[in-house]
């Protein structure tokens, strides 16, 4: 398929119209299951990118941060907020650097420059951040087997374990004191429902607002369950188990020292097995248990700095502006 066609058609005009973006986008590269090797024949086209903030957007009262449209899958994300997600080693954004070169579908000066920058962002958080995007995909296959065949007081307590579990890779992940947030599950018969105990003193508002959005996305994503199909679900409960395989493989290749590798050639058969589903659900839940080991070794013997170079980052941004502003 030729990408580059697709920007040409109507449906793109937006990316040449907009004032935010035009000749403001440095950097445009295919997303999604076509970036990692895994579509099918039903996969979207998604498009990913940078745009350089106007004047008025670095130093004046406007401010836009991203472009997003649900009709033609594409996220277009400022230079501020874009460096912001790859210091913090967010794996949907972070893969962007790691796209094949025939997947770039547009890139200026400033662009290459950022895939060329793409190491000053690789720390030891990755571990963080990709165990804790694959815990979450893990917990959307088994609340959504949980919740086809559990009475509703057993969903509560499957649930609160969900809960438990993702906690402590948030203790971990903000440094806070271990129990310092608790769940239990208490009530009527039929109409039991979660709740915490949390004492927490002296943690920075910017970690709490963290662990409070990681718990309220958890619940957001088991209460889409109760509107889903099951057999129509099918191919999005495979779809998690590809994804959730995918992040521990992206994951331990950056911990250990092999860079951002989007596209998964090596493993592209046993990924597209999963997601066809010839590697069941069980043999997926063993896989995960075997990645996750390997991730912590990976993460134990890797070279990278604890945190990502903040100076440095920094530094690179004012550079890029400085480009762009033509200083």
């Amino acid at each position: 398929m030729d990408y580059k066609k697709i920007l040409e058609t109507e449906a793109y005009d937006v990316l040449r119209t907009e004032p935010h973006l035009g000749a403001n986008i440095c950097y445009l590269t295919i997303g999604g299951s076509r970036a990692y090797g895994t579509n099918n024949e039903n996969s979207d086209v998604d498009i990913r990118g940078v745009f350089i903030e106007r004047p008025s957007d670095i130093f004046g009262s406007t401010d836009y941060e991203q472009y997003d449209s649900n009709e033609t899958d594409t996220v277009i994300y400022s230079l501020r907020k874009f460096i912001h997600l790859c210091q913090n080693c967010n794996p949907n954004v972070i893969e962007m650097l790691g796209t094949k070169e025939d997947h770039i579908l547009y890139q200026n000066e400033l662009g290459k420059s950022i895939r060329n920058h793409a190491e000053l962002f690789l720390s030891k958080r990755a571990y963080y951040t990709f165990a804790g995007y694959a815990t979450a995909q893990l917990r959307r296959l088994k609340n959504a087997l949980a919740h086809d065949s559990y009475p509703e007081d057993e969903k509560a307590e499957h649930i609160r374990q969900s809960l438990e579990s993702m906690m402590h890779s948030c203790e971990e992940q903000y440094h806070l004191e271990k129990g310092s947030i608790t769940f239990s599950v208490d009530g009527e018969e039929g109409k039991k429902d979660i709740y915490t105990d949390v004492a927490i003193r002296h943690v920075s508002l910017r970690r709490f607002i963290s662990v409070n959005n990681a718990m309220a996305s958890m619940l957001r994503n088991y209460d889409k369950l109760n509107h889903r199909n099951s057999k129509k679900d099918e191919a999005h409960l495979r779809k998690h188990a590809m994804h959730l395989i995918r992040l521990y493989l992206m994951g331990i290749d950056i911990l250990r020292g092999s860079g951002i590798n989007t596209y998964r050639g090596k493993e592209q058969n046993m990924l597209l097995d999963i997601r066809s589903g010839k590697i069941s659900l069980d043999e997926v839940f063993k896989m995960q248990k075997d990645y996750d080991e390997e991730m912590k070794a990976a993460l134990k013997a890797s070279k990278l700095p604890e945190y990502p170079d903040t100076k440095a980052i920094e530094a690179f941004q004012v550079e890029m502006y400085k480009k762009y502003l033509k200083w």
